[in-house]
């Protein structure tokens, strides 16, 4: 793993471009969210592209609002957005040869190290997207979101 990144992957049985249309899509976000952290997009309800920006309502103990831009996009691949802080949330989906998708989700904190570290973002976030990405799995496998949700747990 790349220094300053927390990154977990995992294999899921759907083509790339089903699991692309749901984490391009941010009105999706609090389906598959297991921080407990995103409650709903604000702004217009539009697939994500190249320098799209989107508004999340978040709750970490107070409710917040973030403005979020995509930095980095390829379609059907790879996407990441970052807000005022210098973090940077990434997706990537890597098409396996049986059908399957391995997708990775990092939080990349490479920039603004000492402040994260300091206040245990790099382990809160890792428990987060161990939990968000079986929540995805199930998502874009059955369509349906997790039941057990630990939605206000952080």
């Amino acid at each position: 793993m790349a220094k300053h990144q927390v990154s977990r992957s995992v294999v899921i049985d759907a083509p790339a471009e089903r699991i692309f249309r749901i984490v391009s899509d941010p009105r999706r976000h609090h389906e598959f969210d297991g921080s407990g952290t995103v409650q709903q997009a604000r702004g217009p309800g539009e697939r994500l592209g190249p320098g799209s920006t989107f508004g999340m309502d978040m709750r970490m103990g107070l409710s917040y609002r973030t403005a979020n831009r995509v930095v980095e996009y390829e379609e059907n691949r790879l996407i990441a957005w970052r807000h005022v802080g210098p973090h940077i949330w990434r997706w990537r989906l890597e098409p396996l040869e049986d059908g399957t998708t391995r997708v990775t989700e990092t939080f990349d904190y490479s920039r603004g190290t000492l402040f994260y570290v300091l206040v245990g973002y790099p382990a809160r976030n890792a428990r987060g997207i161990e939990r968000t990405l079986p929540r995805l799995k199930r998502l874009a496998e059955e369509g349906t979101p997790d039941k057990d949700t630990s939605e206000g747990s952080e």
